[in-house]
């Protein structure tokens, strides 16, 4: 069983990324990797001194995750799930994230960035599926430079991000005049994956490198 991604919290009876994520793979059918489908959208936040200072991420949740997680949530029996029901499945899913680097590296001129604790987290449920966001700052904002780099991703491959289609799956708030963006999305997996056994995923940890060639990457340049 796995216990190396990211946790979604005790009311899930484990269905994520974690101890509690162990618990729910027992009752679910088995499957190969990956066992979470997320399509990933993210906004780079400038400051006025053309500084960046957070990324805010919305994530959608496939729509099987999705209903297993929220079972027993809708307390009020009305068939849908208000913010304020899913708000404690929001906060275990927030703190979870934190040994797990909320799945997301940033690199500006080649320094691997560390980030703050997240504010702002809520959840929705949008046509059957959770879509969880969360703003998530820089300990220190930093200049953008010549060469600032995103990547959404589980290196275990536990979970399988992808961008959002379109242009705006990556969008630029309060950049400085003249800065672009470049996406390289995920390539899909080489058919040998569905040969690797649980043993081999299990071993994976969050040094490994094997979900990196299924990464979402994000070029930034600015002027």
């Amino acid at each position: 069983m796995r216990g190396n991604s990211f946790r979604f919290g005790r009311r899930m009876a484990g269905a994520a990324l974690a101890v509690a994520m162990a618990l729910a793979l027992q009752a679910l059918p088995a499957l190969a990797h990956p066992h979470v489908w997320v399509t990933a959208s993210a906004a780079l936040v400038f400051d006025q001194q053309g500084r960046v200072t957070a990324i805010r991420h919305r994530w959608l949740f496939d729509k099987a995750f999705s209903a297993y997680a929220v079972q027993g949530l809708d307390k009020n029996g009305d068939g849908k799930f208000s913010r304020e029901e899913l708000a404690g499945l929001t906060k275990e899913n927030i703190d979870g994230l934190t040994e797990f680097g909320w799945f997301t590296n940033l690199k500006i001129n080649g320094a691997k960035t560390t980030f703050s604790p997240p504010r702002d987290g809520a959840m929705d449920m949008v046509d059957g599926q959770i879509a969880l966001s969360f703003l998530l700052p820089l300990e220190k904002p930093a200049a953008p430079g010549k060469a600032l780099m995103l990547d959404i991703s589980d290196p275990t491959y536990f979970v399988a991000f992808s961008l959002a289609d379109g242009d705006g799956a990556i969008t630029l708030e309060h950049a400085p005049a003249g800065c672009a963006t470049s996406i390289t999305r995920p390539r899909a997996p080489p058919p040998q994956t569905r040969n690797l056994t649980e043993d081999f995923f299990n071993a994976l940890n969050q040094a490994s490198d094997y979900g990196s060639q299924f990464a979402n990457k994000v070029v930034v340049a600015c002027p």
